[in-house]
């Protein structure tokens, strides 16, 4: 099951739980922990909570949703942090996570919600916390299916590594070609070049997606050993590539980051092509390198543009190597940008505002 960010409010998310970043009374604090028991109804929740107190950092309880939209409340009591105790702080968050996911489990719940616990009021560096959580969160995944969604409620509590950061920043600076800045006034001949070089690229990403079926062509000599003919279905191509990288389905699809009933539906229907940031998602799990990448998605109607931002962010890990599709997300996330995998919702998941 996939794992997203988004920026929501998260007693608005309609998961089957969410998760309460708590204090080891149960008590009613303040920030989210504060803002959960404001609308399950204060009343009610802090009744149930004082059967289920005291508990332990980085242990975790569950009750009833009461009048969330969630059926559960899940609290997690994370660590207060503290330098001198960094590795101690570290195991006692990860164990907030993987015991409120076990929980959800245990209690047949299908999807979760979390906020980044310990990184308000409890002083976990923010890009610490966001590293810990993903960590936890995506070696729990490996062998459980459930929706997990990290919910922020604005960048300001969502910090990622600086260093990666600005290498993306300096790539982006290096090949993005802002498409409105260049059609403002008469393009440069190196712009035209650009322009020219990528036009099939602009039409294929920005015309509305469908389920298409591939058009017969011819690949490049270099890659047709591993990509094969442009006749070959999608779902055909993607089992071929799968063998031949002596990986399992359930292992790229969770390295995807993509539904277990989406890659279903990919694998059976022969005729059916997922949305361009799903397909981008196998080609990240199946790492594909960025010639390979480039012919993958040929084949499903889908180009890497440098007119789209997100797209040159992929390219940046592709070209280096970097096939973590949670670290790729983050990334993603922080420019605004849509997420790879997730749904394929023919747009994928885009961050929700705090409305």
């Amino acid at each position: 099951m996939p794992f997203t960010i988004i920026r929501q409010d998260i007693t608005k998310m309609k998961a089957d739980a969410i998760v309460n970043a708590a204090n080891t009374g149960l008590k009613m604090g303040g920030g989210v922990c504060g803002a959960i028991f404001r609308v399950a109804g204060a009343e009610k929740l802090q009744a149930a909570c004082d059967k289920l107190a005291p508990i332990r950092t980085g242990e975790a309880v569950i009750t009833p949703g009461f009048d969330l939209p969630a059926k559960f409340i899940i609290h997690a009591a994370g660590p207060v942090y503290s330098r001198q105790n960094a590795r101690q702080c570290e195991k006692l968050l990860r164990s907030a996570y993987i015991e409120s996911l076990r929980l959800a489990v245990e209690n047949k719940c299908e999807s979760i919600a979390f906020p980044l616990i310990s990184s308000g009021i409890y002083g976990y560096p923010k890009d610490e916390a966001l590293q810990v959580a993903a960590a936890a969160i995506r070696d729990f995944l490996a062998n459980n299916d459930i929706d997990v969604t990290l919910v922020v409620f604005d960048k300001s509590s969502f910090i990622i590594n600086r260093t990666l950061l600005g290498e993306v920043e300096s790539y982006i600076n290096e090949h993005y070609v802002d498409m409105h800045q260049v059609s403002r006034g008469k393009p440069h001949d190196a712009e035209r070049h650009i322009m020219s070089e990528d036009k099939e690229r602009f039409s294929l990403y920005n015309e509305p997606v469908h389920e298409v079926m591939l058009a017969p062509g011819k690949a490049p000599s270099s890659l047709n050993g591993l990509i094969g003919s442009l006749d070959e279905p999608f779902s055909e191509m993607l089992l071929r590539l799968i063998d031949a990288k002596g990986m399992t389905d359930a292992e790229v699809y969770k390295r995807a980051n993509i539904d277990r009933k989406l890659f279903s539906k990919i694998r059976s229907n022969k005729g059916y092509v997922p949305g361009k940031r799903t397909a981008i998602a196998l080609a990240i799990a199946l790492k594909l390198s960025l010639d390979e990448t480039e012919e993958f998605l040929k084949r499903a109607g889908y180009a890497l543009s440098h007119a789209v931002k997100s797209d040159v962010i992929v390219e940046y890990f592709i070209a280096n190597g970097k096939y973590d599709i949670f670290e790729i997300n983050e990334v993603l996330f922080e420019f605004d940008q849509p997420l790879l995998g997730c749904c394929d919702n023919r747009g994928g998941i885009s961050q929700v505002g705090n409305g």
